[in-house]
Formats: C-alpha cells, structure tokens, sequence
C-alpha cells in the first residue's frame, strides 16, 4: 500500500491539475506547523507567568496533546488567562486536525490509492502479444448476445469504455473492459488493433462512423463491423472504412416477411454453405398439411428436398419420420438450388395471398418488413399512431394498435398474419396477448430488442420472435468466421465445424449425433467437395467439415461433448 501511495504521489507531482493540489497540501502543514510552533511558544510565557518553567520539549508535548484532544492533565493552567488560551488551542486543533486533516488525508492519500487500485481493474492496454482479438464498442443488447457467442467459440475480446465509472461497473459483472477513449487512436493501438480479428461497433450512427475512421487510420486491413441505424448512414460508415454494414431493421423486415402464412408456400433462401441451399417454406393450405414427414416422403423425394426440421408456434422441432405437418407449421428445407427449384415448381399453386398481412408498428422494422412483403407482392396494413410515420392511406391505418376498432379497420379479423415490430418489448408482449386472444388461430410474430423478452413472447402467444441482438450477433459471428456459422432464426444455428477426432472414421448412423446432441448433420465438406444432405451411411473422414444445425443449447452439447 505505501509503494502504491508513494507511485501516486510521484504522479500526482507530474500533472498540472495535482501539482495546484500539492501546493494547497504543503500550505496546510505550514500553517498547522507553524501554529504548533507558536502555540508552543506561548505556552512557555504564560507559563513563566504563572511561576511554572517546563523544557521546549514539554511545550510541543502539551500543545499537541490538547490540539488533538487528549488532554492528559499532567500539565495544567492555574490562571483564567492560561484556561482561555487553553480553550484556544483545543478548538484550534478540533478544527485543524479533527476536520480538515482527515479531509486532507482522503483527498489526497486515500482516493488517490483508491483511483489507483480502480485503475488496476480497468486496465488500458492490452498485451503486445495479443492478437485474434474482438474489440467492441458499447454495451448493449447486440454486443451482449455477441459477446456470449464470442465465448462460446473461445474468442477473446475487450470492450472499450470511456468512462472510469461504467467501467468498473461492467468489470464488476464479468466484462473484459479496456479504458481509453473511441476517437484517440492511441487508444486503439493500446488495444492491438493490428492484431485484431475484428472490431465490431454497434453504438450510434455518429460514434460507429468516427470509430471507423480512427480505426482504420491505425490498422489498414483489420475488418470493420458497424450497425447503421439510418439508411443514410450506409455510405458514410463505407467511405469512413467499414468493411461491413448491418443494417438490421432490414435482415428484421426480410425474415418476418419470409415466414408470414398468408404469402405463399414457395422456398425462400436463408443461408447458403456452397451449393448447400438453406430455405423456409410455409406449409399453410398445402396438401402435406395433416401428414407426417414419413407419409409425404414419396413427394418430398420426388423433389429432391429433405426437410431439416419444422417450427410450431416458435418451438422448433428436429425432422422425424413421425413429425405431423400442421397448417401453422414453417420447414427448414436444406437441398440445391434445383431441389429449390423443383419444390417452387410444384407448391407455387398454394397458398396465394389473398388478405393483406397486418403491421404493428410504423418504425423502421415495420417499414422494413412491408417493403420486403411488397417485393413478393404480398399485400400489407401498417397500424401506426403517430401522424408523421403515415407514408400513404392505403397502406397504413392511423390509431393505436390496442384499439379494437383500429385492428378491425386494418383486417385482424381477416389477415392471417399479424407481425408486431415496435421498439418496446413490454408493448409488444400486451399486442402479442391481445392479438392472440382476438384471432387464437392466426399467426404471430414478434419483435424483441432484448433476448431476455423472447421467451415471454412464446408464453404470450408468439409463434415466433425475432431478437435484435440475437440476429445482429449471428450477422457479426459469420462474419467473423467467414461464413461458418448462420442463425436460421431466434435460438437456431446452422454452423460448420472439423470433423472431431471422436467420430472420425464413423458413418452419420453410427455417431448417433442427433440422439446425443440434438444437432443435425446437414452437408458434409472434404477435398473432393461438398456434399449437400448425405445420407445417414455417409462416412466421416478425419481431414473433413461438417456443418450442422440445432438450437443455441445443441450448439452447447455438442461444443462441450466433441471440442
């Protein structure tokens, strides 16, 4: 402790601000010593007076006892004068070394070291090996469900703060935190930037441009991730040097309009790993509707098509002989383009939209979502309450969505799907109850900016939900590994891995992979290429990759039993 005191003392001497505060310092112990010296001084003249002689060492001695409130009483006035200037001295060092030393002590001794071990927990640079590193730049719901993917997949990162107060307290809750300001690019250099593995900013507009500019003044080819929230914002971020843009209202808007029942029942693309096709097709007024997979197999194989698994309401099911197609159920398809293309062929009959989709919520999800229902000519009513968001009166209805007369006016009573996209999850779950309470048979889908309202969603009757940070932290994860890793939706991965050394050399059957993870093998990579859904005899090689599909707690299992 006195090394640290003395090291903050030593700097302390060094900045302008601390040197003004020393000198202030060295003024209180001037006049505190030279009042010890004149009470002192006194003590020996009134004491003389009063026919008492003590040494110069018993006058310090008297002074100090009295001046700190001791008083022994071994030495004592016996004149009214020598009581009063007794009184004097006593309230002189009730003031001097009862208030102001202690002050003095915690200014400028104890919240130094306190500063000090502070800044020992925040630390300011990261070590020059470092490297394979992600920088973040703010803490919300997108980088805390990044980071939480980041530490699944043993990826070290650091998130730059600012602020000395924020810093501790997301230390405090187990963040890796670097202090240091976002426009300095010295800060950036003390983070190893040049050896990063990416640097992802997801705070404002403004603050993501700036940190790629300073960014890449430092490092010329580390890549750049930044959230956009304004369309606008795009091209700058790109001229500013950010290698990739997210602009999750629209990945929001695309998805919702993807899975929305009333559409169409034809493919739609969400990933792709080579020639491996991944699509979500709707089964809504179909003739697989009321059949098990084993029952539609002969047609499914016609197609060409394998069916990876299903989705009811947002519970997502892996694919089994005994599975029964519902009219609400969602396939998670996987195949090639020309098993796309053959099942496009024979389900595009089905399923034609005749009722518009019904929007709540004009913001830029919602927008997002209906300019991506209108690329597929699917009809749509946006219920918005604020006058300014109304673009044109046929597509929108003024009101609030928790008016009955309102929805009624947008079609609730005819649509059959109703998506909910505002900002606030506490509104969107009230919507979500009442919407399922007026129409129990239609399809509800939700948005959530937080993961942790996703579940409450289901519960209020969600057939699915969409998560912000869930799908803006999958966006930024494939990135990061180029592709090896895609959320087909909220909880549910497709990710691709080496074969691990505990099932090389085993067919599919024989790893029994699905049994003890949940996960699903999906395409299998070697040197002689890429196979796209192989069969369950295929074999395993030691140099191959395997990509899989499962739910983020499959993902977990299989991480934990293989890796």
């Amino acid at each position: 402790m006195i090394k640290t005191l003395a090291a903050q003392l030593a700097s302390t001497v060094g900045e302008g601000y601390d040197r003004r505060d020393l000198r202030v310092l060295a003024r209180f112990f001037l006049v505190l010593s030279a009042l010890i010296v004149l009470y002192s001084v006194l003590f020996h003249v009134l004491m003389l007076r009063e026919g008492q002689d003590h040494t110069w060492i018993t006058g310090f001695y008297w002074t100090l006892t009295v001046m700190s409130t001791l008083g022994f009483g071994d030495i004592t006035f016996h004149t009214d004068l020598g009581r009063i200037f007794s009184i004097v001295v006593l309230m002189t060092g009730t003031i001097f070394l009862l208030v102001l030393l202690p002050f003095t002590f915690i200014q400028f001794f104890y919240e130094p070291w306190m500063k000090a071990q502070a800044a020992a927990r925040t630390p300011r640079r990261l070590s020059p090996g470092t490297r394979g590193h992600v920088l973040l730049t703010s803490y919300d719901p997108l980088a805390i469900a990044l980071i939480r993917r980041l530490e699944k997949y043993s990826f070290k990162y650091s998130l730059l703060v600012g602020d000395m107060e924020e810093a501790l307290r997301l230390h405090d809750r187990g963040v890796n935190v670097l202090m240091g300001d976002l426009d300095d690019p010295e800060t950036w250099k003390r983070a190893q930037v040049e050896n990063a593995a990416l640097v992802a900013s997801t705070a404002s507009d403004v603050v993501n441009t700036s940190v790629a500019f300073t960014v890449r003044q430092v490092a010329a080819k580390v890549p750049i991730v930044t959230r956009a929230s304004e369309v606008t914002s795009v091209d700058i971020m790109d001229l500013a040097g950010s290698d990739f843009v997210l602009r999750l209202d629209d990945m929001m808007g695309q998805s919702f309009a993807r899975r929305a029942v009333g559409s169409d029942a034809m493919t739609h693309i969400i990933g792709q790993f080579d020639e491996l096709l991944i699509a979500e097709a709707t089964a809504h007024r179909t003739p697989i509707v009321g059949k098990t997979l084993q029952e539609n197999g002969r047609l499914l194989r016609e197609l060409g098509i394998t069916v990876v698994g299903v989705w009811e309401r947002g519970r997502f099911e892996p694919a089994r002989a005994e599975t029964k197609i519902a009219d609400n159920t969602v396939l998670l398809l996987a195949g090639t383009q020309a098993h796309m293309s053959a099942y496009d062929e024979f389900f595009c009959i089905y399923n034609v939209s005749i009722t518009p989709v019904v929007i709540l919520g004009g913001g830029r999800v919602g927008r997002a979502t209906a300019k991506a229902l209108a690329a597929r000519d699917v009809e749509y009513r946006i219920v918005e309450r604020v006058p300014e968001r109304i673009l044109d009166s046929e597509h929108y209805v003024l009101g609030n969505a928790a008016d009955l007369a309102v929805l009624e006016k947008a079609g609730i009573r005819e649509t059959s799907t109703v998506i909910v996209t505002t900002a606030d999850d506490k509104m969107n779950v009230y919507l979500t109850i009442y919407c399922r309470q007026l129409c129990p048979d239609i399809q509800i889908m939700s948005r959530s900016t937080n993961r942790q309202t996703v579940a409450t969603l289901h519960r209020a009757g969600a057939d699915s939900v969409l998560s912000y940070g869930s799908t803006g932290a999958s966006a930024m994860m494939n990135f990061l590994r180029r592709g090896q890793i895609l959320m087909v939706a909220e909880g549910l991965y497709l990710f691709e891995v080496d074969v691990p050394a505990k099932l090389a050399g085993k067919s599919i059957a024989e790893c029994s992979i699905r049994q003890r993870t949940g996960c699903s093998v999906v395409a299998i990579r070697t040197e002689c290429g890429f196979e796209a859904v192989p069969s369950p005899a295929a074999n395993l090689s030691t140099d191959a990759r395997i990509v899989l599909i499962g739910t983020a707690e499959d993902e977990d299992r299989f991480l934990a039993a293989y890796s």
